[in-house]
C-alpha cells in the first residue's frame, strides 16, 4: 500500500499556494475524525487534476489502475450497476488526492442497506449572504424537529449553508424519510412563508431560502464532514454545536484547512457521538399526523 502523491508541488488554490501535497497532508491528518463519516458509504469525487481554477468533473465509479488495497462496491442504478470507491482510512483519503479529488460526497446510506438511509439531511441554501438568516432557519428546522422528538445535528457546509442532519436507525427506507422530511420542510414555510421556500426553481425562491430535502432520495450524496470545498481560501464542511450558531463571526467558510485543527485541538467534534443517536422516524411520523 502506498498514497505517495506525484506532482506534490502542483498548486491546487492559488489565492493561498496550498499544493496538492498540502492538501494530501490534510486529508491524512483529518482522517481519525473524517473516516467515521465516510465508512461504509460509496463515494462520489470532484476531482480538479489541475486545481480549483482548472477544469473539473464528477466522478462515482472507479477506475481500472485504481490500486487493489482501495476498497468498492457495486450497487444498483436505473440502467444496471455501478462500482463507487469506499473508504475508510488515510491512505485511500491520500491516493484520491493524488488523483485530483479535492472534495469528497457520500451517500446518506451505507452499502449493506442502500435502500435504507442513515441520515436524513435538510440543506438550507440562502439567496445571499445573509449567514444570521442561515442560522435562524437551522434553528426553526432544530426546534421542529424536537418537537417532533428527534435530535438533530448541524454543520456548515462550507459553501454558503447549514446542513441540519438526523441520524436514522435504517428502518425507514428513502421513500418513507423523504415524504417525512418534505413534510416537515412545508410545515415551517407555512409558518415562514416570507422567508422560506421550497421551491427547486431559483427563479420562483426570490429572496427566500430555499429549505432543500432532495438528498434524501437512494445514491443521492452531501459533502462528507471534513470535506474541502473546492473554493478559495479551502474552506471546509464542519460540524458544529447548536450552541455555535450564535456566534457572529460564524459562517459557511468560517472553518479553512487553516484553522480547522486548531479548533479541533480545543473541542471534540460535536459529531463524535452521532452514530450513536440513531432514531427512529415511527413516533416523529405518528406526532406529525397528530398535528393540527
Amino acid at each position: 500500500m502506498t498514497d505517495r502523491i506525484a506532482n506534490a508541488d502542483k498548486i491546487f488554490f492559488p489565492d493561498t499556494g496550498l499544493t496538492k501535497g498540502d492538501l494530501a497532508a490534510y486529508y491524512r491528518r483529518i482522517a481519525p475524525v473524517m473516516c467515521p463519516h465516510l465508512a461504509g458509504r460509496p463515494i462520489t469525487l470532484n476531482r480538479f487534476p489541475d486545481g480549483i481554477d482548472g477544469t473539473y468533473f464528477i466522478q462515482k465509479s472507479v477506475s481500472d489502475h485504481y490500486p487493489n488495497w482501495i476498497d468498492s462496491v457495486t450497487v444498483s442504478k436505473e440502467d444496471g450497476h455501478i462500482t463507487q470507491p469506499l473508504i475508510d482510512n488515510a491512505s485511500a483519503l491520500a491516493y484520491f488526492v493524488g488523483q485530483g479529488a479535492v472534495a469528497f460526497h457520500v451517500w446518506l446510506s451505507r452499502h449493506d442497506r442502500p435502500h435504507h438511509p442513515d441520515r436524513l439531511i435538510f440543506d438550507l441554501d440562502p439567496p445571499d449572504d445573509d449567514f444570521a438568516a442561515v442560522a435562524s432557519a437551522a434553528r426553526a428546522v432544530r426546534d421542529r424537529l424536537k418537537a417532533l422528538g428527534l435530535v438533530s445535528f448541524v454543520m456548515t457546509t462550507g459553501s454558503s449553508g447549514l446542513h441540519v442532519s438526523v441520524p436514522l436507525d435504517r428502518r425507514a427506507d428513502f421513500d418513507r424519510v423523504r415524504a417525512f422530511a418534505a413534510r416537515v420542510a412545508e410545515s415551517l414555510v407555512a409558518d415562514a412563508p416570507d422567508t422560506l421556500t421550497t421551491a427547486h426553481a431559483k427563479a420562483r425562491r426570490g429572496d427566500r431560502l430555499y429549505l432543500d430535502i432532495g438528498r434524501n432520495a437512494y445514491a443521492q450524496t452531501g459533502v462528507a464532514p471534513y470535506s474541502v470545498r473546492p473554493k478559495p481560501g479551502a474552506p471546509i464542511a464542519t460540524p458544529l454545536a447548536w450552541g455555535e450558531l450564535g456566534d457572529r463571526r460564524l459562517h459557511a467558510q468560517r472553518f479553512h484547512i487553516g484553522n480547522i485543527f486548531r479548533r479541533l485541538g480545543q473541542r471534540e467534534c460535536p459529531w463524535s457521538d452521532i452514530q450513536r443517536r440513531a432514531q427512529s422516524l415511527d413516533q416523529a411520523i405518528e406526532a406529525l399526523d397528530a398535528a393540527p
